[in-house]
Order: structure tokens, then sequence, then C-alpha cells
């Protein structure tokens, strides 16, 4: 199956060529059935914001004019796309960490209780759940790029409204909109950049993801420690102000438009992703029979989902994605300032500044490992690393139980305490943080992902949820009890991975989804 070659050509047109071979015509009936499957998804699904012509222009006036190899790099192509959408995560990010620097400062301003505060830093993951809800069916319907869009907007609102407040009810309903907004780019920024990456490149750039997100906490971190609490929601609008024209500049999900049976877009999509002067024929193959495998109809009913090849990948997408939770990171970052207290570390918020940084250099370096070591590897020394420092940690303050306050060795089991919070959220920012979402992305077939990736998104947002309210609760019942709970679901996500979750290095996702069957 190779010598085929796509030609670029005047007109705005696209036309692949291929020379015939001995599997030509198991390829012509795939060819076939790929058109005849979407024929009825096209009359009924449209990208909200189309791919546009500009591609196939593009190629045309990079060779009349003679561009530079970047233009003509594929890699480059697809990294100024990942770029693109990493704002959408920054937006999550800066959302997660606002609240924790404007506490005091938001209370005094509105005269708000510290319960009501609360409740406003809880709304985010209620939006959050709602918008996972919707997010499967809405990328589905209008495209992964559409998607960002309808999550931008109420984003942009939002913080409109935090900046504004007179009371607590505008507060409220800008968190909401903000959750709602980030439950959407939660789900369909992984599953855009690993349905763009070539699969060499996917995990690393499918970490960019993660990465953004701590990128955002800590801007938020770091911003909040200057600027007071209406101008830091203004800055908050940046990322997804400058978010929307740059989803006109970016091509669809050329796997999306496969299975929307927009052929002509799709093989656009796909040559502008990989380099114009790169032969995609194989690639565009492999696609189209991934696509014709799929059933005629747009939905499944739940009764097929106990298929091997269904359930198989959604257990282990939501398995993955509720293990990351369960582990208690959310927990711990958001109490981790009274950690930081208990050990005598005076200036909390510089700690947690600190704490930001290291899960910023730590994510960093899985982008740089994962499509090295490979996912199940990393996955396995992560889970790991946060047994071992959740049990440091449960050790010591079991111990200082027994302590009088004043001691020495008590004050020795503080500074151990925080060594193993450190140490636990780097071991979580070198594989749990960011590669559950990389997984998922990558396993889930396609004519299931928008039910499928929907589920495992609403489950990783309600456990954090749940996380997250319990958390100070556990903490005043038993902080030794609280982090051997953490501790025994690492261990357990250790096994978990062990046996189910396969390595996904070096695959196509057309690949991966096959090897389900």
């Amino acid at each position: 199956m190779s010598g085929a070659k796509s030609t670029w050509q005047k007109g705005n047109t696209v036309k692949v060529t291929t020379r015939r071979t001995d599997g030509e015509d198991f390829c012509d009936r795939r060819e076939m059935s790929f058109r005849d499957d979407n024929e009825e998804g096209r009359d009924v699904r449209k990208p909200f914001l189309h791919t546009g012509s500009w591609y196939r222009m593009g190629s045309h006036q990079s060779s009349m004019m003679g561009s530079s190899q970047v233009m003509r790099d594929s890699s480059v192509s697809v990294v100024a796309c990942v770029l693109i959408v990493a704002l959408g995560p920054i937006q999550f990010g800066f959302t997660s960490g606002y609240s924790s620097p404007t506490q005091s400062a938001i209370i005094a301003d509105l005269g708000l209780s510290v319960s009501e505060f609360s409740l406003f830093g809880s709304l985010s993951n209620v939006g959050a759940m709602v918008g996972a809800i919707a997010s499967g069916q809405i990328s589905e319907y209008i495209g992964r790029k559409g998607s960002l869009m309808i999550a931008a907007i109420p984003n942009v609102i939002g913080w409109l409204a935090i900046s504004f407040a007179k009371d607590s009810s505008f507060l409220y309903m800008g968190r909401l909109l903000e959750g709602f907004g980030v439950g959407i780019i939660s789900y369909v920024v992984p599953v855009y950049i690993a349905e763009i990456a070539p699969q060499n490149l996917r995990g690393g750039l499918g970490a960019v993801n993660q990465l953004s997100v701590t990128i955002g906490i800590l801007l938020a971190y770091l911003l909040g420690l200057f600027v007071e609490w209406r101008y830091l929601a203004v800055l908050g609008i940046l990322p997804c102000t400058i978010l929307i024209p740059g989803l006109f500049f970016i091509p669809e999900s050329p796997r999306w438009l496969a299975k929307m049976g927009m052929t002509e877009d799709f093989e656009a999509s796909l040559q502008v992703l990989r380099g114009f002067d790169t032969d995609i024929s194989i690639e565009v193959n492999e696609i189209k029979r991934s696509v014709a495998s799929t059933t005629r109809r747009t939905t499944i009913r739940f009764a097929e989902l106990k298929q091997r090849r269904y359930w198989l990948p959604l257990m282990i997408g939501i398995g993955m994605l509720v293990l990351q939770q369960l582990s208690g990171i959310n927990g711990v970052l958001f109490y981790s300032s009274t950690i930081f207290e208990t050990a005598g570390i005076t200036s909390s918020n510089a700690a947690t500044c600190g704490l930001g940084a290291v899960q910023v250099i730590a994510t960093g370096v899985t982008t740089w490992l994962v499509d090295r070591a490979g996912r199940r590897l990393l996955l396995i020394i992560s889970s790991a690393g946060m047994t071992i420092s959740l049990l440091v940690v449960s050790v010591a303050f079991y111990l200082k139980e027994y302590l009088v306050v004043d001691s020495g060795f008590y004050s020795a089991l503080s500074i151990i305490s925080v060594v193993g919070v450190v140490a636990m959220v780097i071991a979580f920012s070198l594989g749990v943080g960011a590669i559950p979402w990389i997984i998922m992305s990558e396993i889930l077939p396609i004519n299931i992902k928008g039910l499928a990736g929907s589920i495992a998104t609403l489950a990783n947002w309600f456990v954090a949820w749940v996380v997250t309210m319990t958390a100070n609760l556990l903490l005043e019942w038993n902080s030794g009890g609280t982090f051997t709970i953490y501790m025994v679901v690492s261990a357990f996500t250790v096994v978990f991975v062990a046996i189910w979750v396969p390595e996904t290095k070096g695959r196509t996702l057309e690949e991966i989804q096959w090897s389900f069957r």
C-alpha cells in the first residue's frame, strides 16, 4: 500500500491519486463504504468553524513564493495548532488557581462568609460537570474547533461577571459559567491534540494539555500576589480572547471530518498538518478504513457497550481518570498551605507558588519523556512514587500524634511531611497528571468517543469535587488516616496500570483501537 501521492492543484481542489497495488480492491471497497456510511452524517452535522480554503491556497502560494521549510515541516504545523488550543487548558488552570490567592480580599470586599466563599470555589466543579456532560455531543455535532469556541465564550462572560461583582450572585454566576467552559475544554483539547498529532509526537504533544493547566495555576498564584482580585479576573479573560481568533487559523480534526464524510476537507486538513510535500495516502487510507468499519448509525445503543471493543477502552479511560483524582491530589494542593504552616513555613503563599513551579517543571519533564519512555512505564513509576511519598507523609502524621509539639523530633517530622507532599506532587506530575487524559483520547473508538469521553470526563470532575469537599473533613478527622487512604488508592493504581492499561507509544490511533477488537 505505497506509492500514492497527494497532488495539490489550482482552483482550491484537492486530488489524491494512488498507484495500483495488490490491495487496491480492498481499499476501493473500503473507500466506497466510507462515502456511503457518512452520506447521511454530512447532512446532519457541519463544522461550526469551517476549515476554509486557505490550506489549499496555501499550498499553491507557498510553492510559487518559495516559502520557508517552516511552512512545510509537519511538526511545526502541528505544534502551532497545539500551542493555540493550549490556551484553553491555561484558562482551565487559571480558573482552578484563582480562588486561592483571592480568598481574603474577596471575603473582605464583598462581606462574604467563609462558607459562601467555599461555595464560590466549588461552583467551578459543578459547572465543569455540566460542561463535561455536554462536551462529547457538542464536539461530535459541531467539531472540535467549534466546541472550543462554545467553551471560550462563557469563560469570557464569567470572568467579566466576577470582575464587576457587587455581591455573591454575580460571583456565583461567573464561576458557574467558567466551570461550564472548563468542562468542555478538559475533554475537547486532549481529543483534538490526539487526532491531529503524528504517532511519534502524540504523547509529548498530548502532555502539553496538562503542562498548560499547571502553567495556568502558577500564573494565578503569582499574579494573585501582586494584582487586586477584580483586575486578576480581567486578566483571566486573556487566554480565551486570544484563543477565539486563533481557532480560525488552525485546521479542524481530520478524523472528525472523515467521520462526517467531508472527504475533501479531511484530506486538506491532514495535508496541512503533515506538510504540503508529505505523502499522506497511507494515513488517509488507514483513517478511511477505520471510519468505514464503524457502524452506519451515528449513535450506538447502551447494550452494545457490552462488546469488548467498547467496554474495555471505556473502563480503562474512566478508571484512569477516576484514580487520578482519588489519589487526593486536589485535596493535597488545596490544603498544602495548612501543611506548610504546620511545618513552620511562615510564608504559605510563597510556598504554594513554589509548589506550582515544581508542578510545571515536572510536567515539562513528562512532555519530553512520554514518547521516549512510554505511557505505561511512566504511569507505573508515577503512581509508585506517589504511594511511597504518601506513605512517608502518613507515617509522619501518625508519629506526630504521640510527640510534644515543641520537641525537635516533632519539627523534623513536620519537615518530612512537607518533603513528602512535594515528592507526591512531583510523582503525580511525572505521569498520573497528564497521561490519563492522553490514554483516554487515544483508546476510545471514534463512534463512541463523544458518549464515552463525556462519561469519563464527568467521572473525573465529579470525583475531583468529592475529594476537594471531603479533604478538609478527612484531615480534621485524622491526617495520617487521610493520607493512608490516598496511599492505598495510589498503590491500586500501580496494579490497575500493570494489568489493564495498554502501551500506546508509537502506534496510530487506528492500530490502538483495532487492538481492542
